[in-house]
């Protein structure tokens, strides 16, 4: 029986981020209802940043999606503790208004007073090593800038959860590495918990310290595993190249058993 995402009650101790127990999703098509996700249950605890890893079409971003509350599940619960904040591969910023201002209507939808908008979105593109661009347009921004400011945008929402959606997969190798670098560092500094969607193996490796691997559709938890190298780490580090060797064979046989090239 399909159930609406339920939102953790604030006055009980947080054991978790999200919480997704048992959750399958199915659409309508041609040929029936065809099965997306089956029973996944996957938590996120405070402050832990998670990747889902797998290949194309095997639920990822559908199932950030609905721990996102922008759709329900089939079958099974999703709890978050607060509402959670998303970020897409497209930064979706609009481009009449200046980096500020898309920053300032997220804060204005939060319920921040006007005048304390400017300061607090001046601060925050500060955080995302912006300082001084409230005034740019999104024309004028480079793709990792535009980015920074998406990821300031969500920041704004004052999720303690930020559901990330492939974000820096249209850049070029060197942006997504020093974007690599800030994402580390904001998590660090502000503790929130980050579940990131991407199926590149390296960058997963790359970010997380937990990465679960869903199998091709439908999708399923088909392993984990904890990445226990220090922070920071760099694609190219040997640690994190080992790790992603593995991850990668266990990929592939997931994407040979289900018949897909």
């Amino acid at each position: 029986m399909a159930t609406a995402l339920a939102q953790a009650d604030d006055v009980v101790a947080v054991e978790y981020a999200a919480r997704i127990e048992h959750v399958s999703k199915s659409f309508a098509g041609p040929a029936g209802r065809q099965l997306v996700l089956d029973d996944i249950t996957l938590d996120v605890a405070p402050g832990e940043f998670v990747t889902l890893l797998g290949a194309s079409g095997c639920g990822k971003s559908t199932l950030l999606n609905l721990v996102a509350g922008l759709d329900e599940p089939s079958a099974g619960t999703i709890s978050t503790h607060g509402r959670p904040a998303l970020m897409f591969q497209e930064h979706a910023l609009f481009p009449w208004l200046t980096a500020g201002k898309n920053i300032e209507l997220a804060l204005r939808l939060r319920g921040v007073p006007k005048n304390e908008r400017r300061g607090r979105a001046e601060e925050l593109l500060e955080l995302v090593r912006l300082k001084g661009s409230y005034g740019k347009r999104v024309h004028e921004l480079s793709g990792g800038m535009r980015q920074r400011v998406a990821m300031a945008r969500a920041l704004a929402q004052d999720s303690q959860l930020l559901l990330m959606d492939e974000p820096f997969a249209a850049l070029d190798a060197i942006t997504r590495d020093l974007l690599h670098d800030e994402l580390t560092r904001i998590w660090e500094e502000t503790g929130l918990s980050v579940l990131f969607v991407t199926h590149n193996v390296r960058e997963a490796v790359r970010l997380a310290q937990r990465v679960v691997l869903l199998s091709s559709r439908p999708g399923r938890v088909a392993r984990e595993w904890r990445v226990d190298i220090p922070q920071p780490r760099r694609i190219e580090d040997a640690p994190v190249a080992e790790l992603s060797l593995e991850i990668t064979d266990v990929l592939r046989g997931e994407i040979r058993r289900h018949g897909q090239h």
